[in-house]
């Protein structure tokens, strides 16, 4: 039995970067709907996340969701 290295050198590679990057995806998504610390004198409302942040921390997760489903049907595929 002889082990392909290269081979299983590019697996590894290439699941620590999908790795790192759905991880960093879902960061940030979350740090896109946290709420920032209010300033004193500042209304509540104004402490939750714009407009901007909150669409960007939503396609963060769609994106961090389409990459899973990918991953379980090539799964289920085989």
């Amino acid at each position: 039995m002889s082990i392909d290295w290269a081979a299983l050198g590019q697996v590894f590679g290439v699941t620590l970067a999908v790795t790192v990057g759905i991880v960093g995806l879902f960061t940030v998504g979350i740090v896109g709907t946290s709420r920032r610390p209010a300033v004193e004198g500042e209304a509540a409302a104004a402490a939750a996340p714009g407009t901007g942040a909150r669409t960007g921390a939503v396609a963060a997760f769609a994106l961090c969701a389409a990459a899973v489903a990918y991953g379980i049907y090539l799964i289920v595929a085989a």
